[in-house]
């Protein structure tokens, strides 16, 4: 475990270092590809995400979250041991998509809302996408069909949630806590001015991977390559360029893979809901982790069901 550590970091070092070395060398190519980053993120990402940010902030501090949460805590409790706001937490996700349960994690391990104990697990349940992007962007615009989009979207969360369930096994018989509950204070401006603050590390997150990926392309890391596994490389670093690469040739095996690139999320997806996760106490490593293993689980649902639609 120690080497593995020190040649990670060393492996790290010298990504960082080549990555400064071309962008010194080439400042013009590679701010072009940070601006293009940039502007995928404010036609195709900021619409949707923003709204969803400062809106689901609002809905955890009304009444109605609190109504909801007590609705579903035993069925949370029972299937995942996490609380109704916990569950909840995960219901919004699964609506909304990146980043905004990550975001809501934190919010929520902020107020003191959801315990300690439980905290991974609900961040490892809340961190999904949703049907806008997987139905809409992924089915019907790169593939070009619903079914695909439904099939990818009901294949993406039985793996999340199906991991889920046996890492309540891992959990205390008893919560270990009963989490804080503070009285719901609903201040917009403050919701509003950290929505935008999310948001725009999203934004830097979409446009250094997308420059990163830029440099990989520059660098030959995808030539004589197998298109497959161009693909999966392009979405190992950021996912949607990843399912784009796969809709060219729908096949059984390529959706599969496309579903396991959505549930991990790829490093720019990680870094995003790390940037949330992390302040709520959130570690990186098993939390990667359980992304991996998740992505796997999905693949392997979808597979079989994608035969009957490509």
């Amino acid at each position: 475990m120690k080497y593995a550590r020190k040649a990670l970091s060393a492996l790290l070092t010298l990504a960082v270092t080549a990555a400064i070395i071309l962008f010194l060398t080439f400042p013009a190519h590679y701010a072009e590809s940070v601006k293009n980053g940039i502007s995928l993120w404010a036609v195709s990402v900021l619409p949707a995400t923003l709204p969803f940010l400062f809106l689901t902030a609002v809905f955890t501090n009304l009444g109605i979250f609190r109504k909801i949460s007590g609705a579903i805590a035993r069925p949370a409790g029972k299937l995942f041991r996490v609380s109704g706001e916990g569950g909840c937490a995960a219901l919004l996700s699964a609506i909304s998509g990146y980043p905004v349960g990550a975001r809501t994690v934190l919010d929520l391990a902020q107020a003191g809302r959801i315990s300690e104990e439980e905290k991974f697990r609900v961040a490892c349940l809340s961190t999904t996408t949703g049907p806008a992007f997987l139905v809409g962007a992924v089915g019907c615009g790169m593939f070009r069909s619903a079914a695909i989009g439904w099939i990818l979207y009901i294949s993406h969360l039985a793996g999340v949630y199906a991991v889920c369930f046996f890492l309540r096994f891992r959990a205390k018989p008893q919560v270990s806590a009963a989490p804080r509950r503070t009285a719901g204070k609903t201040d917009l401006a403050e919701i509003l001015m950290n929505s935008v603050l999310s948001v725009l590390c999203v934004g830097a997150a979409i446009a250094v991977f997308y420059a990163f990926g830029q440099m990989l392309a520059d660098a030959g890391a995808f030539l004589s390559l197998p298109s497959t596994a161009e693909s999966l490389l392009r979405g190992m670093l950021e996912m949607t360029t990843g399912c784009a690469c796969f809709s060219r040739e729908p096949t059984a095996l390529n959706l599969s893979l496309c579903c396991f690139l959505v549930t991990f999320g790829g490093l720019c997806v990680l870094v995003q809901q790390l940037a949330f996760l992390s302040r709520a106490g959130v570690k990186a490593a098993p939390f990667i982790a359980v992304k991996l293993l998740q992505g796997a689980v999905s693949a392997a649902i979808c597979f079989p069901l994608a035969l009957a639609v490509v």
